[in-house]
């Protein structure tokens, strides 16, 4: 019996473009998996020479689906370029980015688990391939689909009024921000006139999650199995109190029994964190330096942030949280498939946290740009709907970028994306006389519990080698060429 490999080339309902290589040894065990990133986008390099004020405008082109994010984490560097931190930042301006950024995450959450995850969800991993899509989901759950897309639109429409446009829009300058908020804006998301109002959000954000629990429980024996391996979790917290933080906050890591390995200053993340890189993906792999590359990964995202938290911000999601908790124990959750639940607790969270900000009238202040003394390097890290997000920016006397490092919320979880992928491969194809399509669709599903933003996280640029390699048809290897 001959060696085999096997390519997954796209992997769907993700966003950008990336593909997994599996290789079965002669008894058909599988040998290794990988899953590669294979386009570059190179935009730390690019931002060279462009000056500072650009990047938030700039590296919002990295994605389509989380501008926001890239916007916000760019607008927290780039005000520390112009001497002014996030507790220096006026409380208008950081009000209207966080409403901002809860949109984003709102619209973000609900656009993953209705259009990308829920067909596997509720017509199985085992349903044909041409069912598992949006429009299957909309001809046989009419009532959920019709919420999931106006849930996202509610979310795009926060987006839009305070940055312009749904994507790529403009609300953050050095400093500050360079627009208010409006009384007839915010009677438009309190009313419900036109679109179903914030309080909508909130109910319909309930309702989800009280079927993704009852979902949980009836089919326990496989969500709870599935992909699941002990790892470390990273995300920001709130300063004073350790609470749920998706803006601002200090840099936390668990370990896979609750043990803490981090609590640091965001912008000691240097101090901290390497990334190594590998000759097979443009995604690097970041790491926790005194833990060092094997035992210092983390994943990030919602199931980390419910992990490193010690409570939510609002009452509907600390009374969600405490239920999600209670599942393990209070212990540290590192069951993949349970990344959904703490996604939709999140959604409600945004849901709630909206609705606060949109009663404050302080929102609607003249109160916007401040400065300080200027500097040189401004590091800005946030919470992206995917997880931790950094974005650091050096300078020179003309306020040149000179040097730009980016660290995705997808690069962090690259390790524990591809363990996830090795663990689904050898549970489903070990030993099997036959390789089916829903089999592989496993593998794909364990990719997608991550919500991976791939064209966001391709950037890995000087010591990875280009590497061809050359091999016959049994998967031996016959030359390589190393450039």
């Amino acid at each position: 019996m001959s060696t085999r490999k096997i390519i997954i080339d796209p992997i769907t309902r993700v966003e950008g473009h990336g593909k997994v290589t599996i290789r079965l040894d002669e008894k058909g065990m599988v040998s290794n998996a990988f899953f590669h990133i294979v386009e570059f986008r190179g935009f730390e390099k690019f931002l060279q020479g462009h000056p500072y004020w650009e990047a938030p405008v700039l590296v919002q082109r990295l994605c389509g689906i989380c501008p926001v994010s890239h916007h916000l984490a760019a607008a927290k560097a780039i005000d520390q370029l112009v001497g002014i931190d996030p507790e220096n930042l006026s409380p208008t301006a950081t009000k209207l980015r966080k409403l901002l950024h809860f949109g984003q995450v709102f619209q973000s959450h609900a656009l993953h688990f209705f259009y990308l995850a829920s067909p596997d969800l509720l017509f199985g991993i085992d349903a044909p391939a041409g069912k598992r899509n949006i429009v299957a989901v909309s001809a046989e759950n009419k009532e959920l689909a019709k919420k999931g897309i106006l849930m996202r639109k509610f979310g795009q429409e926060i987006i839009k009024a305070l940055a312009g446009k749904k994507i790529h829009g403009i609300l953050a300058v050095p400093g500050g921000v360079h627009k208010t908020f409006t009384a007839e804006e915010r009677v438009y998301f309190l009313d419900g006139m036109l679109i179903p109002n914030v309080d909508t959000m909130i109910e319909w954000s309930k309702e989800i999650i009280d079927f993704i629990k009852t979902y949980y429980l009836e089919n326990a024996s496989w969500i709870d199995n599935f992909a699941s391996y002990p790892s470390n979790h990273l995300s920001l917290v709130r300063k004073e109190t350790g609470a749920f933080e998706l803006y601002d906050g200090r840099l936390r890591s668990v370990d896979f029994e609750g043990n803490e390995l981090l609590n640091i200053a965001d912008v000691d993340y240097r101090d901290h964190f390497k990334e190594a890189v590998e000759p097979w993906s443009y995604l690097k792999f970041p790491y926790m330096t005194k833990y060092g590359r094997e035992n210092g990964w983390n994943r990030v995202g919602p199931l980390a942030r419910l992990n490193t938290c010690a409570y939510m911000g609002t009452p509907l999601a600390e009374k969600e949280r405490q239920i999600f908790k209670e599942y393990t124990n209070n212990k540290p959750n590192n069951m993949t498939m349970h990344t959904h639940w703490a996604r939709l607790i999140e959604l409600l969270y945004s849901a709630e946290a909206m609705r606060e900000f949109l009663l404050d009238d302080t929102l609607m202040s003249n109160d916007l740009v401040r400065k300080g003394t200027p500097r040189q390097k401004g590091i800005g890290i946030i919470e992206a709907p995917r997880g931790t997000l950094i974005h650091e920016y050096h300078t020179d006397e003309k306020g040149l970028i000179t040097k730009c490092n980016l660290i995705v919320s997808t690069t962090h979880n690259n390790e524990a994306m591809n363990r996830g992928v090795r663990e689904v491969a050898k549970k489903v194809l070990n030993n099997k006389p036959e390789i089916t399509e829903p089999m592989l669709n496993q593998i794909e599903i364990a990719i997608r519990a991550y919500d991976p933003c791939l064209s966001c996280a391709t950037h890995a640029l000087g010591e990875m080698p280009l590497i061809v390699q050359l091999e016959d048809c049994y998967g031996n290897l016959i030359d390589e060429k190393i450039k």
